[in-house]
């Protein structure tokens, strides 16, 4: 069947990377016979994107969420007949790249996935993509038959959903080096290479420990290291990783012998290098690499090819097509080389074998393999075409949330952390900052960060921790929380509870997801040496934010026995009170239900599960129902106990003044609620919650506050404060990113989609 409109899914050039060059390659082959369109999507890895050339249509910022929806909303509205989606783990945003599934899974034409990593031993969040990748795509394209074999027998991957098409190659002759050499001055000299973007882990450290003893008999050996550095690796390390091979090579007293060609070249000049090459060399250290261009465009140059036993190179170079050396083995290259260099007319046959295999590989070749592919994928829909879930877009409600902006976030910080209060949107210098809401700015710049990858907040996340460093009196071990404006600490000598469970609870997601080893050390340091105030605190708020925090430093370190033992003792107290103080009809630890309720059942169900204790988990899913209902009111809309009198046992409860703190913790105990039991009823529940910040509250009032981002000081009578404080508006933020966090594990299948599922089968109420 013939295909009329085909769209790429990409990294796409100018943008540096294989991927990008990979995709306009591949554009270029299909469309030679001009009976096809092929219109790009380039994924972005920054905000301003490149300066691509026409046939870019959509740009996909790898880091927003909503791009990809607006992505797929394209691809629909134009009637696109298949897209071929370029899949690299480190191409889209958040975990694993799982961002591509909110891409796939909604687009109505079929999707052809073209896979450049499959992982033998994938870790749980990678495997969760590939999972999805493999259930949504229509067909798979990899570049071995290695990568068949672990898709079928590791992914489970129907045989018959699987295409293999090698990578492509531009049309090089078959030519002698020496008449390449001297465009680049290297005429007289023997010529080993590697090309590509550099990076940290390319083995390049391998070849040049193995030049003193090539140098010993090849006096006239040159080394040729061609590409820039990585993008993200320049932003990152700047030059250092280029000084450490140089002063490597100095070291060995090699320098002379090296030569870095240190910028990203065209493929007629990367064209021109290979022909100046004798022997090409591949030392990637990783044995799991199951694609690689370089290595193809070797052989493809009839170059003798000297690799590492790589998948893709045992592959590519078996049957004399090349020579393998062990990994990391610079004696057993050098020997290799030696060899190689002795013997011409084994060099030479090296290259013919590797060239003659090569011819298959053209892009001329890839490119009609590539549209055969698609026709078949597209008769295969018309004989069996899959079902459009309309309601999907209207039922998966989270889809139609907020954008996260951090636009009042940012305003309300300054170079010492987060100023409490504000006049309107406006920072009030008057009342300076406090402990509380630094914590909970670290919260949520760091879960920004696990979510987005988006670099640019880690230097506010240090901010933050740096404010709850100079906070901790390390003699009376606790935190002090208010500071001026003129930065003095105005409580020396009080003890809070709350400030101090809360600020376990920022460090310990710290240790948890910063990818800092140095933040990391200072919040692990920090968080052990405040956890022991703990053990004689039986705060019920203190203990539960504690408990949370604990639970998010396990996730990094949990074999620490010490952390352990806390997180059982301050459990158990937690739930001791509730027993001791519930009724049938107050499931509660206390006789006032007051303020950031949700927190305590939160730290229960959490703990219930971990300890575990499913007892203790049912006592917080329990009290949370419970606390829910009490905060229905007739309408069924979420109206939150006030602070103004907070609730008693007999009934009596405050109206206003309701605060988006307490909106929040229930938020995150739905969402943990969720998590537990996967009933759809707290799914459900927690999105009711977050709809109160939208207006789905007793006075009909958006808290949050869509031009700023930030949110509002409380609920009155008589509508929303109109103040927007640190305090509010992080409540908003952790709530939105809670969900949007549920919303990625969902759509990487570590859940179930619930919320779409309860709404279809009418359970929600």
């Amino acid at each position: 069947m013939r295909v009329q409109t085909l769209a790429l899914v990409g990294s796409y050039v100018p943008r540096q990377c294989g991927i990008a060059t990979f995709t306009k390659d591949l554009r270029d082959a299909l469309i030679q016979s001009n009976d096809v369109e092929v219109p790009v999507l380039a994924m972005d890895d920054n905000e301003g994107g490149y300066p691509y050339p026409k046939e870019v249509r959509f740009q996909i910022r790898a880091n927003v969420l909503r791009d990809y929806q607006l992505a797929t909303d394209f691809l629909n509205i134009n009637q696109i007949d298949i897209v071929i989606v370029q899949h690299e783990y480190g191409l889209y945003g958040a975990r694993s790249g799982e961002n591509v599934l909110k891409l796939v899974r909604n687009t109505r034409m079929p999707v052809i996935t073209t896979l450049h990593t499959v992982l033998s031993q994938p870790d749980q969040d990678q495997a969760a993509v590939m999972a999805g990748i493999v259930k949504e795509s229509d067909r798979l394209v990899v570049m071995s038959q290695r990568a068949v074999d672990i898709l079928t027998s590791v992914y489970k991957t129907p045989r018959n959903k699987i295409s293999v098409i090698p990578h492509g190659i531009p049309d090089m002759p078959f030519a002698d080096s020496s008449a390449f050499k001297p465009r680049f001055g290297l005429e007289g000299r023997k010529v080993l290479m590697t090309f590509g973007l550099l990076s940290p882990g390319k083995g390049i450290e391998t070849v040049i420990r193995a030049l003193p003893m090539i140098v010993r008999e090849q006096k006239d050996v040159i080394y040729a290291v061609v590409g820039a550095i990585h993008p993200h690796v320049l932003k990152r390390e700047g030059n250092s990783y280029l000084i450490h091979l140089e002063r490597l090579a100095e070291k060995l007293n090699v320098r002379e012998h090296l030569v870095f060609h240190n910028r990203y070249v065209s493929k007629e000049e990367l064209c021109g290098y290979l022909g100046a090459a004798d022997i090409y060399i591949t030392p990637y250290p990783n044995k799991d690499q199951i694609t690689s261009g370089t290595l193809a465009y070797a052989m493809g140059a009839g170059k003798a090819v000297i690799s590492t036993p790589f998948l893709h190179a045992e592959e590519m170079l078996a049957d004399g097509r090349g020579r393998l050396f062990p990994f990391n083995d610079s004696e057993v290259l050098a020997a290799t080389v030696l060899d190689l260099f002795r013997d011409r007319a084994a060099l030479n046959a090296l290259g013919k074998k590797a060239y003659s295999h090569s011819r298959s590989m053209t892009w001329n070749e890839v490119g009609l393999e590539y549209r055969r592919v698609a026709s078949e994928v597209l008769q295969e829909r018309q004989n069996n075409p899959r079902i459009v879930q309309l309601f999907d877009r209207d039922t998966e409600r989270i889809s139609a949330l907020p954008d996260l902006k951090l636009d009042h976030f940012r305003t309300l910080t300054d170079d010492t952390g987060i100023i409490q209060h504000a006049v309107y949107t406006v920072p009030n210098r008057l009342h300076g900052y406090c402990t509380d809401d630094n914590a909970r700015a670290l919260v949520v710049a760091l879960l920004y960060w696990e979510l987005t990858q988006d670099d640019s907040i880690l230097p506010l996340a240090d901010r933050y921790l740096s404010f709850l460093h100079s906070a901790y009196d390390s003699d009376k071990r606790h935190f002090r929380n208010f500071l001026s404006y003129d930065r003095r600490w105005k409580d020396e000598t009080e003890l809070h509870h709350d400030v101090l469970g809360r600020s376990l609870w920022a460090l310990g997601v710290a240790v948890a997801v910063a990818p800092s080893e140095g933040t990391v050390a200072l919040a692990s340091r920090m968080f052990s040496a405040a956890l022991g105030t703990m053990e004689n605190n039986d705060s019920p708020r203190a203990c539960a934010f504690a408990l949370v925090g604990v639970h998010a430093y396990l996730k990094r370190f949990s074999g620490d026995s010490y952390v352990r033992r806390i997180r059982e003792l301050l459990a158990r107290r937690l739930y001791a009170q509730f027993l001791t103080n519930e009724t049938p009809e107050w499931p509660w630890c206390e006789d006032t239900v007051t303020y950031v309720n949700g927190k305590l059942p939160h730290a229960l169900i959490l703990s219930g599960q971990w300890l575990p204790d499913p007892a203790m988990a049912d006592q917080g899913l329990r009290s949370l129902k419970w606390l829910l209902e009490k905060q229905t009111d007739d309408r069924g809309r979420l109206t939150l106990i006030g602070n103004r009198g907070w609730m008693g046992k007999d009934g009596t409860r405050a109206k206003f003044d309701q605060q988006p703190i307490d909106a929040m913790a229930l938020v995150e105990a739905c969402a943990e609620a969720y998590r537990c039991t996967k009933d759809t009823f707290w799914m459900l529940k927690l999105r009711w919650c977050l709809d109160w910040f939208l207006g789905n509250n007793v006075t009909e009032s958006v808290v949050y506050d869509s031009l700023t981002g930030g949110c509002r000081d409380g609920l009155y009578a008589n509508g929303a404060n109109l103040n927007e404080g640190a305090e509010s508006t992080l409540a908003w933020l952790i709530s939105l990113l809670t969900i949007n966090r549920l919303q990625q594990e969902t759509e990487t299948g570590v859940f179930a989609k619930a919320a779409i599922l309860a709404k279809v089968a009418g359970t929600e109420n």
